[in-house]
């Protein structure tokens, strides 16, 4: 583009060396480009007229088929719009997707949505695509990586493959790993269609091609985009996901981005613009567990996904015994440390060891025949592993093996492949990111919403061994991953199915029926919203949510303006003529918070305990007929809320009302949080909103 090229001669003053720095310009729908510069080049670039922003392109990392069913939404489900549903084209920005997966086939679906502009590139192993996924492009605009991929569309990782399938993949029915969590794996709009922008790479997702692939989306028809993507926050305007969030907004997409696997502390979580559905991970109420029999008879049992069937009892011992005395002074035997055992006290036997980082590479390397790995506190995920493994807990059932192995003469034990257990759920991941992020949305309660992200089956690359080890023979079409990066297509799936019943919907308005029917945790922890956001998502309670808090882009703009960007950089982040002077834009932001968001946050510094601020809401009606709405607050002791006013009679739909909420109280010293909920009811809804005050007292 003749602006972004006469830009650059004007920052570098040469004509050649100006091209030859030029990487991209994205001209679709956001104005951008990419260039290469030095540091005084980009100081220089961002003092011109017309520029809002310049930042350095980072590296960010990805954020990694009974869920519908838990989550209420099983495979005869009557309530659906096919007709509309194979219209909606979920967009993902991943690693690529591997077309040939089952979960991808195409058969019964007619030609891609006439809306449809996208393209379907190909690649090495990628011929094509189909009725089903209807696009795949790859972006390596960014030569600074380590190394450069063969160019292709498809998924060497498997990552995208997971999260494609868990969004819009077809019913495939006996679907397992190896026998395990058997059943029928299916995306939550399996009518849906599906388009891939590769941005993620072995090594990492570039900032520049996130960015382009944005552009290409928004410009070829997406109706959701699922973002499992995440890094270190940064300012709306540095930050590409935010800017190019901001820009589906404006054409009424809503983007699902992973809040983050940071967890469990507290302000860590990440993607927390408001104009994006920020999700964390749950469990859905499956786990898996190993049998473990020793030599003398004693049954007991740990944790993990093993594939592995041992036929057989073999010699078992501990790394303590297993220790190397001629190894190198370094590293800790009983943990199995690397380099710290000898092959001849390990090859053939069960090895017990303290920690679970990576021991099974070590006893698998050495020839043993499996492992058991004891850690301080239960974990909730698994990593698949290279040799017959479990995880048990050291202080209930670790130290009972470790005195088994010290006092018998010839002990023994075997592992059996994994079975699947009910338990209660959902909870919040222990390793999913919490709120609140103060430095990028002091005022706004993320995460959002929570959705299914822990050990979740879904269809898999064939380009990858289960593990990704290269020596890993295991190879599957579906594979389990944990993170949020699970949870975030849930999330965009749950969306889309409340998209296909109401077309018209905002952005804001099918977050808001999301956010406001959720399910409460059953198991809550003590950060309560602050992990989980308004709960975990009910798709089907969320087609018909009663009331909706609804926004737009005038509503971001008088929040932005209420935050302190200036009214040069907020028109040019939206790229238009039109000229916005903060001092006089209506509707003016009001309140605590400044937006009709579906919750509602405050912060108290650590010298602060007095509660008081005031939140400004407007409700949309979407139910039918007339209505009465009453108000109902349950709230801890110490936290006083008044909703004016109490009642709200709606005669119509589409017709909205004003509320606000006072809220008022202190913090008695050590307490961090303070949950209340404001229920908005009538005979047959319930609108949720959590109300949130964090004292910040510990935040890392």
């Amino acid at each position: 583009m003749d602006e972004h090229n006469n830009l650059l001669m004007k920052t570098v003053g040469d004509e050649k060396t100006a091209t030859d720095s030029k990487i991209y310009s994205y001209g679709k729908i956001i104005n951008a480009f990419a260039a290469k510069l030095l540091p005084d080049e980009a100081k220089r670039l961002s003092d011109e007229e017309g520029v809002i922003s310049v930042f350095e392109s980072r590296w960010r990392k990805l954020l990694t088929t009974r869920s519908w069913d838990f989550l209420g939404m099983p495979k005869g489900l009557k309530k659906r719009n096919k007709i509309i549903e194979s219209n909606i084209i979920v967009g993902l920005l991943d690693t690529g997707v591997w077309p040939k997966s089952p979960s991808f086939n195409d058969k019964g679906f007619g030609p891609p949505p006439a809306k449809w502009k996208g393209k379907c590139v190909k690649g090495a192993n990628f011929t094509g695509c189909n009725n089903k996924v209807i696009g795949a492009r790859y972006y390596q605009l960014d030569k600074s990586a380590p190394i450069m991929e063969e160019p292709t569309p498809v998924d060497t990782e498997g990552h995208g493959t997971h999260t494609a399938s868990t969004a819009a993949g077809v019913p495939v029915r006996g679907t397992s790993l190896y026998g395990i969590a058997k059943g029928t794996a299916r995306g939550g709009v399996p009518s849906a269609r599906i388009a891939m922008y590769k941005v993620c790479w072995s090594y990492g997702c570039s900032d520049i091609d996130l960015l382009a692939a944005f552009d290409d989306a928004i410009h070829d028809g997406v109706d959701m985009i699922s973002l499992s993507i995440g890094g270190a926050s940064r300012e709306f305007f540095h930050d590409p996901i935010a800017i190019g969030a901001f820009h589906a907004m404006r054409k009424g997409i809503l983007t699902s981005c992973a809040g983050g696997n940071q967890g469990p502390s507290i302000g860590t979580i990440q993607n927390a613009s408001p104009w994006v559905l920020t999700v964390a991970a749950t469990s859905i109420d499956r786990q898996f567990t190993s049998i473990i029999k020793l030599g003398d008879g004693t049954i007991t049992s740990g944790n993990g996904i093993n594939t592995f069937t041992m036929k057989k009892m073999y010699p078992f011992t501990s790394g303590a015994h297993a220790s190397n005395l001629t190894g190198n002074d370094y590293g800790n035997a009983s943990a199995c440390g690397y380099g710290t055992l000898g092959k001849d006290k390990v090859k053939g036997k069960i090895v017990y060891c303290l920690g679970d980082q990576g021991q099974d590479y070590t006893i698998n390397t050495l020839g043993g025949a499996g492992t058991i790995m004891a850690v301080g506190e239960p974990t909730d995920y698994y990593f698949l592993t290279l040799t017959p493994a479990t995880t048990v807990v050291r202080s209930k059932i670790g130290n009972k093996l470790d005195r088994y192995i010290n006092s018998t003469k010839n002990p023994r034990a075997v592992i059996y492949k994994s079975r699947t257990v009910r338990m209660v759920a959902p909870f919040v991941a222990s390793f999913s990111s919490r709120g609140p992020d103060l430095n990028l949305s002091p005022h706004i309660l993320k995460p959002d919403i929570s959705a299914p992200g822990l050990n979740i089956l879904a269809a898999y690359t064939k380009l990858a061994s289960i593990t990704g080890d290269p020596n890993d023979k295991r190879y599957s079409a579906f594979n389990f991953m944990s993170g949020t990066s699970m949870a975030c297509p849930h999330a965009a799936a749950a969306a889309a199915y409340v998209k296909s019943f109401h077309p018209d919907w905002s952005p804001a308005a099918i977050k808001s029926a999301l956010m406001t029917t959720a399910t409460p945790m059953k198991i809550r922890d003590k950060h309560g919203e602050l992990s989980s956001g308004s709960g975990q998502i009910n798709p089907v309670a969320a087609v018909h949510p009663g009331l909706i808090y609804d926004a737009n882009q005038s509503s971001y703009i008088s929040f932005l303006c209420k935050e302190g960007y200036n009214s040069t950089s907020i028109g040019l982040l939206i790229g238009d003529k039109q000229k916005y002077n903060c001092s006089s834009f209506r509707p003016a932001a009001r309140g605590a918070d400044g937006l009709n968001y579906p919750s509602m946050f405050m912060h108290l510094k650590t010298t602060q305990s007095r509660i008081s601020a005031v939140f400004y809401r407007t409700l949309t009606f979407v139910g039918y007929g007339h209505s009465l709405f009453k108000a109902k607050v349950t709230s801890p002791k110490g936290l006083s809320i008044t909703v004016i006013p109490k009642t709200m009679k709606f005669w119509k739909t589409h017709q909205k009302k004003s509320f606000k909420v006072l809220v008022k109280g202190s913090v008695k010293n050590g307490t961090e949080i303070l949950s209340a909920t404001l229920a908005w009811s009538n005979k047959g809804h319930t609108v949720m909103s959590p109300i949130v005050v964090f004292k910040q007292q510990s935040l890392l």
